[in-house]
């Protein structure tokens, strides 16, 4: 079953996209869309079209930025009730919390993590759509929308310590750093934002907790999740909590706010199971982070969940039939 997106989630998409010269309702129909898709924003499209159209779009107007230039449209949030019960939440901690509970409304293919250490707060970020389809500008637009939205809260409070993206940085970066207004970091260990743990709970000056409420009773009987989604949240806190050396069956049920029990039998009646899913995310994370050639071996497996170097060689010469080093050394060649 393919995961879902609302069609707001390429909010922007035609207007910038006719302006770097483009034809929108071409690009769409090279991934099975049209621009009837986009045109109701509580409708929904495919991830994985939605990030194949984003990445040949980039590619075809030669834009590297292309999902930041798309995050940029987005000066505050959007009409519709989830929107409305974000914007009048009370904290930026609040919003975050919120988009995870009302995650099947937000955006069932974004990952979101919250982790704190002393005074500073990581926000991870993770786009998860089928093997093989590339994220790159999703997780661009992704993070470039939290900052948005998080501008839009804070106003000048907002000051990021830092921006974070696994993929290697393009050639050039002034768009970037204007666009964020703080130190990037390129090939990082996660994608997200660093910030002072007090910027999580600054006072949102527009807070409405009526309007939440009213809000919160609109979106409730909306936010039911068919029975596949499951697999999709476990998939997306495997990805967040696995390179924290945290992804385990408890750890990613007390992330979802369920039972070890009911997180299984739910498993169980999707016909999938807990471990068949962290090896699936570790396959994927490990061509991810082997693909960086700043990463040691040991590294990579530290990343990927394993106390010993020598384990994650056995699992990986299993996987793909090489050894890690032979695999690196074949792809750069």
């Amino acid at each position: 079953m393919q995961t879902m997106v609302p069609a707001v989630t390429l909010s922007g998409y035609i207007d910038v996209t006719r302006r770097l010269g483009l034809n929108p309702a071409e690009m769409l129909r090279q991934v099975g869309l049209d621009t009837a898709a986009l045109a109701n924003p509580e409708d929904r499209i495919p991830v994985n079209a939605a990030c194949q159209l984003l990445e040949i779009t980039a590619a075809k107007a030669a834009c590297p930025n292309f999902g930041l230039m798309l995050a940029e449209t987005r000066k505050q949030f959007g009409s519709g009730v989830i929107n409305m019960l974000l914007a009048h939440k009370r904290t930026l901690r609040d919003v975050l919390l919120a988009a995870a509970q009302y995650r099947h409304l937000v955006n069932d293919a974004l990952g979101v993590y919250i982790e704190t250490a002393g005074d500073t707060v990581t926000i991870r970020e993770e786009i998860v759509a089928d093997p093989g389809i590339p994220t790159r500008q999703a997780t661009e637009l992704a993070v470039g929308v939290l900052s948005r939205h998080s501008s839009t809260l804070l106003g000048t409070h907002w000051q990021p310590r830092s921006v974070h993206f696994t993929h290697r940085g393009p050639a050039e970066l002034q768009f970037y750093r204007r666009f964020f207004g703080c130190p990037l970091e390129f090939e990082s260990d996660f994608n997200g934002i660093v910030c002072d743990a007090a910027d999580l709970d600054y006072p949102n000056p527009t807070a409405d907790l009526e309007l939440v409420r009213f809000a919160e009773s609109l979106a409730e009987p909306l936010n039911a999740a068919g029975a596949d989604a499951i697999v999709m949240d476990v998939r997306k806190a495997i990805y967040l909590l696995l390179p924290l050396e945290q992804a385990s069956i408890e750890n990613v049920a007390r992330h979802l706010h369920l039972s070890v029990r009911t997180l299984q039998r739910n498993l169980d009646a999707a016909g999938s199971t807990f471990s068949a899913l962290v090896d699936d995310v570790r396959h994927d994370l490990a061509l991810r982070y082997i693909a960086n050639a700043r990463y040691s071996m040991g590294r990579i497996a530290a990343l990927l969940g394993y106390t010993r170097q020598s384990s994650f060689t056995h699992w990986f010469s299993a996987r793909f039939g090489m050894t890690p080093r032979a695999w690196r050394s074949t792809r750069s060649q």
